[in-house]
Protein backbone atom coordinates (compact mmCIF):
# COMPACT_ATOMS: atom_id res chain seq x y z
CA UNK A 1 0.00 0.00 0.00
CA UNK A 2 2.71 2.47 1.03
CA UNK A 3 6.33 1.93 0.02
CA UNK A 4 8.99 4.39 1.13
CA UNK A 5 12.25 3.46 -0.53
CA UNK A 6 15.60 4.89 0.59
CA UNK A 7 14.48 8.50 1.02
CA UNK A 8 16.75 11.19 2.43
CA UNK A 9 16.07 14.85 3.21
CA UNK A 10 18.60 17.50 4.22
CA UNK A 11 17.74 21.05 5.19
CA UNK A 12 20.20 23.92 4.80
CA UNK A 13 22.60 21.86 2.71
CA UNK A 14 26.05 23.43 2.48
CA UNK A 15 25.43 25.88 5.31
CA UNK A 16 26.42 25.95 8.98
CA UNK A 17 22.80 25.01 9.74
CA UNK A 18 22.85 21.85 7.62
CA UNK A 19 20.62 19.17 9.12
CA UNK A 20 19.97 15.69 7.73
CA UNK A 21 16.38 15.11 8.84
CA UNK A 22 15.89 11.76 7.06
CA UNK A 23 18.77 9.41 6.30
CA UNK A 24 18.23 6.70 3.65
CA UNK A 25 14.96 5.57 5.24
CA UNK A 26 12.79 2.73 3.95
CA UNK A 27 9.38 1.68 5.29
CA UNK A 28 6.72 -0.56 3.78
CA UNK A 29 3.09 -0.64 4.99
CA UNK A 30 0.55 -3.25 3.95
CA UNK A 31 -3.18 -2.47 3.54
CA UNK A 32 -4.72 -2.18 7.01
CA UNK A 33 -1.40 -1.62 8.79
CA UNK A 34 -1.64 0.86 11.70
CA UNK A 35 1.92 1.93 12.51
CA UNK A 36 2.78 4.12 15.49
CA UNK A 37 5.95 6.19 15.21
CA UNK A 38 7.98 7.28 18.24
CA UNK A 39 11.26 9.09 18.74
CA UNK A 40 12.76 12.05 20.54
CA UNK A 41 12.46 15.61 19.25
CA UNK A 42 14.51 16.02 16.08
CA UNK A 43 14.41 12.31 15.20
CA UNK A 44 12.78 13.07 11.85
CA UNK A 45 9.20 11.96 12.52
CA UNK A 46 7.40 15.05 11.22
CA UNK A 47 9.86 15.40 8.32
CA UNK A 48 8.98 11.86 7.27
CA UNK A 49 5.28 12.65 7.41
CA UNK A 50 5.77 15.88 5.46
CA UNK A 51 7.63 13.99 2.73
CA UNK A 52 4.79 11.48 2.48
CA UNK A 53 2.17 14.25 2.36
CA UNK A 54 4.09 16.24 -0.27
CA UNK A 55 5.02 19.23 1.89
CA UNK A 56 8.69 18.35 1.35
CA UNK A 57 10.23 16.62 -1.65
CA UNK A 58 12.86 14.06 -0.64
CA UNK A 59 16.37 14.63 -2.01
CA UNK A 60 16.68 10.96 -2.93
CA UNK A 61 14.48 7.86 -2.96
CA UNK A 62 10.87 7.13 -3.89
CA UNK A 63 7.44 7.17 -2.28
CA UNK A 64 4.85 4.82 -3.75
CA UNK A 65 1.21 4.86 -2.63
CA UNK A 66 -1.33 2.31 -3.84
CA UNK A 67 1.01 1.26 -6.65
CA UNK A 68 1.65 4.81 -7.93
CA UNK A 69 4.91 6.73 -7.60
CA UNK A 70 3.94 10.02 -5.91
CA UNK A 71 7.47 11.23 -5.15
CA UNK A 72 7.16 14.26 -7.44
CA UNK A 73 3.42 14.74 -7.06
CA UNK A 74 2.41 18.07 -5.42
CA UNK A 75 0.71 18.09 -2.04
CA UNK A 76 -2.73 19.12 -3.31
CA UNK A 77 -2.88 16.18 -5.71
CA UNK A 78 -1.89 13.70 -3.01
CA UNK A 79 -4.68 15.04 -0.77
CA UNK A 80 -7.23 12.96 -2.68
CA UNK A 81 -5.65 9.78 -1.32
CA UNK A 82 -4.14 11.03 1.94
CA UNK A 83 -6.05 12.20 5.00
CA UNK A 84 -4.10 14.11 7.65
CA UNK A 85 -4.75 15.35 11.17
CA UNK A 86 -2.35 17.76 12.87
CA UNK A 87 -1.51 18.37 16.50
CA UNK A 88 -3.26 21.75 16.59
CA UNK A 89 -7.07 21.30 16.64
CA UNK A 90 -7.39 24.71 14.95
CA UNK A 91 -5.67 23.49 11.76
CA UNK A 92 -8.20 20.94 10.59
CA UNK A 93 -11.39 22.99 10.36
CA UNK A 94 -12.50 26.30 8.90
CA UNK A 95 -12.99 28.29 12.10
CA UNK A 96 -15.86 30.53 10.93
CA UNK A 97 -17.82 27.88 9.03
CA UNK A 98 -20.48 25.57 10.38
CA UNK A 99 -19.94 21.89 11.14
CA UNK A 100 -21.93 20.82 8.09
CA UNK A 101 -20.07 23.29 5.85
CA UNK A 102 -16.75 21.87 7.00
CA UNK A 103 -17.98 18.36 6.31
CA UNK A 104 -19.27 19.36 2.88
CA UNK A 105 -15.84 20.69 1.88
CA UNK A 106 -14.15 17.49 3.03
CA UNK A 107 -16.80 15.28 1.40
CA UNK A 108 -16.46 17.08 -1.96
CA UNK A 109 -12.67 16.73 -2.10
CA UNK A 110 -12.67 13.40 -3.92
CA UNK A 111 -15.88 13.91 -5.86
CA UNK A 112 -15.05 16.76 -8.21
CA UNK A 113 -17.74 19.04 -6.88
CA UNK A 114 -17.23 22.79 -6.88
CA UNK A 115 -17.37 24.50 -3.52
CA UNK A 116 -20.28 26.67 -4.68
CA UNK A 117 -22.64 23.71 -4.84
CA UNK A 118 -25.13 23.57 -1.99
CA UNK A 119 -25.42 20.77 0.56
CA UNK A 120 -28.07 18.28 -0.50
CA UNK A 121 -30.59 16.82 1.92
CA UNK A 122 -29.11 13.38 1.30
CA UNK A 123 -25.64 14.61 2.23
CA UNK A 124 -26.98 16.39 5.30
CA UNK A 125 -28.61 13.17 6.49
CA UNK A 126 -25.41 11.25 5.80
CA UNK A 127 -23.42 13.75 7.87
CA UNK A 128 -25.94 13.51 10.69
CA UNK A 129 -25.81 9.72 10.66
CA UNK A 130 -22.01 9.60 10.59
CA UNK A 131 -21.57 12.31 13.24
CA UNK A 132 -23.73 10.32 15.64
CA UNK A 133 -20.98 7.67 15.62
CA UNK A 134 -18.73 10.11 17.49
CA UNK A 135 -21.05 10.08 20.49
CA UNK A 136 -20.58 13.80 21.09
CA UNK A 137 -23.98 15.12 20.05
CA UNK A 138 -22.49 16.98 17.08
CA UNK A 139 -25.23 15.63 14.82
CA UNK A 140 -27.61 18.04 16.59
CA UNK A 141 -25.24 21.01 16.22
CA UNK A 142 -24.50 20.93 12.49
CA UNK A 143 -25.55 24.56 12.00
CA UNK A 144 -23.13 25.76 14.70
CA UNK A 145 -19.74 27.19 13.77
CA UNK A 146 -16.64 25.11 14.42
CA UNK A 147 -15.25 27.88 16.64
CA UNK A 148 -17.83 26.98 19.29
CA UNK A 149 -16.47 23.46 19.71
CA UNK A 150 -14.03 22.39 22.41
CA UNK A 151 -10.56 21.25 21.41
CA UNK A 152 -11.52 17.59 21.73
CA UNK A 153 -14.72 18.05 19.71
CA UNK A 154 -12.87 19.96 17.00
CA UNK A 155 -10.17 17.30 16.76
CA UNK A 156 -12.79 14.55 16.58
CA UNK A 157 -14.49 16.48 13.76
CA UNK A 158 -11.14 16.91 11.99
CA UNK A 159 -10.46 13.18 12.25
CA UNK A 160 -13.92 12.45 10.89
CA UNK A 161 -13.33 14.88 7.99
CA UNK A 162 -10.06 13.10 7.18
CA UNK A 163 -11.68 9.67 6.90
CA UNK A 164 -15.01 10.65 5.28
CA UNK A 165 -13.12 11.05 1.98
CA UNK A 166 -12.17 7.34 2.12
CA UNK A 167 -8.41 7.94 1.73
CA UNK A 168 -5.85 5.25 1.04
CA UNK A 169 -3.60 6.53 3.84
CA UNK A 170 -4.25 8.36 7.12
CA UNK A 171 -1.45 10.47 8.64
CA UNK A 172 -1.78 11.47 12.29
CA UNK A 173 0.82 13.97 13.50
CA UNK A 174 0.60 13.91 17.31
CA UNK A 175 -3.13 14.50 16.90
CA UNK A 176 -3.92 14.07 20.60
CA UNK A 177 -0.94 15.94 22.09
CA UNK A 178 -2.83 19.22 22.60
CA UNK A 179 -5.87 17.61 24.23
CA UNK A 180 -6.64 16.95 27.87
CA UNK A 181 -6.34 13.26 28.91
CA UNK A 182 -10.07 12.56 28.66
CA UNK A 183 -10.43 14.07 25.20
CA UNK A 184 -7.22 12.38 24.04
CA UNK A 185 -8.54 8.99 25.11
CA UNK A 186 -11.81 9.58 23.27
CA UNK A 187 -10.07 10.66 20.06
CA UNK A 188 -7.73 7.66 20.21
CA UNK A 189 -10.72 5.34 20.60
CA UNK A 190 -12.27 6.93 17.49
CA UNK A 191 -8.95 6.57 15.67
CA UNK A 192 -8.88 2.84 16.42
CA UNK A 193 -12.48 2.45 15.29
CA UNK A 194 -12.05 4.31 12.00
CA UNK A 195 -8.76 2.59 11.18
CA UNK A 196 -10.20 -0.85 11.90
CA UNK A 197 -13.63 -0.47 10.29
CA UNK A 198 -12.24 1.02 7.06
CA UNK A 199 -9.03 -1.07 7.06
CA UNK A 200 -7.17 2.20 6.69
CA UNK A 201 -3.42 2.21 6.24
CA UNK A 202 -2.49 4.50 9.14
CA UNK A 203 0.71 6.19 10.31
CA UNK A 204 0.51 7.84 13.75
CA UNK A 205 3.27 9.93 15.35
CA UNK A 206 3.08 10.11 19.12
CA UNK A 207 5.32 11.14 22.01
CA UNK A 208 3.34 8.89 24.30
CA UNK A 209 5.23 5.60 24.26
CA UNK A 210 2.53 3.81 26.22
CA UNK A 211 -0.07 4.77 23.60
CA UNK A 212 2.33 3.78 20.84
CA UNK A 213 2.46 0.22 22.17
CA UNK A 214 -1.29 0.00 22.86
CA UNK A 215 -2.65 1.26 19.54
CA UNK A 216 -2.20 -0.14 16.06
CA UNK A 217 -0.41 -3.36 15.10
CA UNK A 218 3.15 -2.14 14.63
CA UNK A 219 5.56 0.34 16.24
CA UNK A 220 8.68 1.94 14.77
CA UNK A 221 11.28 4.04 16.57
CA UNK A 222 13.18 6.80 14.76
CA UNK A 223 16.57 8.19 15.74
CA UNK A 224 18.67 10.63 13.70
CA UNK A 225 16.45 10.31 10.65
CA UNK A 226 16.57 6.51 10.58
CA UNK A 227 14.31 3.69 11.75
CA UNK A 228 16.20 1.79 14.45
CA UNK A 229 13.35 -0.42 15.67
CA UNK A 230 10.38 -1.98 13.91
CA UNK A 231 8.32 -4.37 16.01
CA UNK A 232 5.05 -6.22 15.61
CA UNK A 233 3.31 -9.37 16.83
CA UNK A 234 4.53 -11.09 19.99
CA UNK A 235 7.65 -8.95 20.26
CA UNK A 236 5.49 -5.83 20.41
CA UNK A 237 3.05 -7.35 22.89
CA UNK A 238 5.93 -8.15 25.23
CA UNK A 239 7.57 -4.74 24.86
CA UNK A 240 7.21 -2.19 27.68
CA UNK A 241 8.02 1.50 27.96
CA UNK A 242 10.76 0.70 30.45
CA UNK A 243 12.38 -1.80 28.05
CA UNK A 244 12.28 0.77 25.25
CA UNK A 245 13.94 3.44 27.35
CA UNK A 246 16.63 1.03 28.55
CA UNK A 247 17.34 -0.58 25.18
CA UNK A 248 17.52 2.56 23.08
CA UNK A 249 18.59 5.15 25.68
CA UNK A 250 15.61 7.27 24.67
CA UNK A 251 15.55 10.80 25.97
CA UNK A 252 12.24 11.34 27.73
CA UNK A 253 11.83 14.99 26.68
CA UNK A 254 8.07 15.24 26.13
CA UNK A 255 7.37 11.53 26.11
CA UNK A 256 4.86 10.41 28.71
CA UNK A 257 6.02 7.29 30.51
Amino acid sequence: MLRIENISKTFGAGTVNEKKAIDNLSLHLKPGDFVTVIGSNGAGKSSLMNCIAGVYKPDTGRIILDGKDITKQPEHKRAAKIGRVFQDPMKGTAFGMTIEENLAIAFSKNRGHGLQRGISNAERELFREKLSMLGMGLEDRMKEKAQLLSGGQRQALTLFMAVITEPKLLLLDEHTAALDPGAATKVLEMTDRFADSDKLCTLMITHNMKAALEHGNRTVLMQDGRIVMDITGEERRMMTVEKLVEKFAIENDRMLL
